[in-house]
């Protein structure tokens, strides 16, 4: 049972959203539960619409509640979530060299003293563990038909694949099977087939990199004690590591220092991720922006997320009629905005989305002499782009074309609720495995 929930869980985010996941993506129980409530008074007095069966529609639906909580995400990380006004007040890390390593600032944006900049020498980087099989040819598979099981250990765990070699199945018939079996199964290999000279091979990378001290592989394949007939380990090589996993080497401020994964934090302080080989005796310098920088940056990244969420949106003006209903509604919001983020170097354009003139913009911010009283309307439209993508979050489907059944009697003494009316995606995404 478990397996086949994280099946479901596991198309669901591959399908819809396949984006990095933030800790605004968790929720305390007093969250939950006015999320709750709020779907219960929408449904109060909603109307009744035929269930939703079209499979466009459906992927539509839950394709715009991701990218609405996709642009939540981006206010709340630049502080729209926070009560004590810091919103656009982020501080940004800068690296001297991204190409080597990348840098972001996740200590207090009121620091108690000050904030030491770091030099990188990366001498390595952390690599994953690669098993690449035998290359067969595209021919008969030359074991017995019979259900063959292999074991697989994986960070303490130990996983049994079983599977069935018939009459006539050729070696790549089996290799894409296995491919599709240790995919679907996800606990942390990623399986492809390798090609050369009309040969196969199965290759098995980790997700994972790095070593811990008392490790000299990150999974191990055996079927000496198998459930099954043992023989595909042999006969496919799959035991054979042909790049061993290894962890990430640098030098912190002069400091030897190891990784077992390319991403890591420093101190509290700055969130770092390794993407280069240092060139010979070279650091990479980390620190701390201006606020000028800083602010530029935050106002950057809030277009970005306002114009990906129009440009997503955009995409359906042809298929769905209510998807130029929500466009109108954002453009109508930037449109309020306009005139003062013009002067500032934000042209608003036909589609609703906004071209940004950096030079423009970071010469507005140093000129200020307060930045939050200059640019106070760009809270007000965070603000106001908060509320609405929580909205269109909470009821995808009032952008979305239904067929309307009836009203409900606005002088009844008691409406009923219909609790899936306006959250049918939370339906959508079992439909397929029922």
């Amino acid at each position: 049972m478990s397996m086949a929930l994280n099946t479901v869980y596991n198309n669901y985010l591959s399908t819809y959203t396949p984006k990095a996941l933030t800790k605004y993506d968790t929720h305390k129980k007093s969250e939950l539960r006015k999320v709750y409530n709020s779907i219960v008074k929408l449904n109060k007095d909603a109307p009744w619409y035929l269930p939703t069966t079209n499979k466009s529609t459906q992927h539509y639906a839950v394709d715009l509640k991701e990218n609405a909580r996709d642009l939540h995400n981006t206010i709340a990380q630049l502080g729209g979530l926070e009560e004590d006004n810091s919103l656009l007040s982020k501080k940004s890390a800068y690296s001297s060299d991204e190409s080597i390593v990348k840098a972001s600032y996740i200590g207090s944006q009121k620091p108690k003293g000050e904030i030491p900049e770091l030099q990188l020498e990366v001498r390595s980087l952390a690599s994953s563990q690669e098993n690449l099989g035998y290359f067969l040819p595209n021919e008969k598979v030359a074991l017995a038909p019979d259900t063959y099981s292999f074991d697989v250990g994986v960070n303490d765990m130990n996983y049994e694949f079983q599977f069935t070699i018939g009459e006539s199945e050729t070696n790549r018939e089996v290799q894409e099977r296995l491919v599709r079996l240790i995919n679907n199964s996800d606990i942390g290999l990623r399986a492809s087939l390798a090609e050369s000279e009309g040969r196969t091979s199965l290759r098995l990378t980790s997700e994972s990199t790095g070593l811990g001290s008392d490790r000299s592989q990150i999974f191990t394949i055996t079927d000496s004690h198998t459930s099954k007939v043992s023989g595909t380990v042999d006969y496919f090589g799959l035991d054979y590591v042909s790049r061993e996993a290894n962890n990430a080497e640098f030098l912190l401020n002069g400091e030897e220092r190891t990784s077992s994964s390319n991403h890591f934090t420093i101190g509290k302080l700055f969130d770092v991720q390794l993407t280069g080989i240092s060139p010979e005796d070279k650091t990479v310098q980390i620190g701390l922006k201006t606020d000028v920088e800083s602010f530029t940056d935050n106002v950057t990244h809030l277009i970005k997320g306002y114009n990906d969420f129009m440009r997503a949106a955009s995409t359906y003006l042809d298929f769905q009629s209510q998807s130029k209903k929500l466009v109108q509604e954002f453009k109508g919001i930037a449109t309020v905005y306009q005139p003062a983020m013009e002067s500032m170097g934000m042209n608003l354009t036909e589609e609703g989305t906004f071209t940004i003139n950096k030079d423009q913009l970071r010469r507005s911010v140093s000129q200020s002499d307060n930045i939050g009283e200059t640019f106070a309307y760009l809270k007000n439209f965070s603000t106001t782009l908060l509320r609405k993508s929580d909205q269109v979050s909470l009821n995808p489907m009032d952008y979305v074309d239904k067929t309307l059944v009836a009203y409900k009697n606005p002088i009844a003494s008691r409406n009923y609720v219909s609790p899936y009316s306006t959250s049918a995606y939370t339906g959508m995404m079992f439909n397929s495995y029922c």
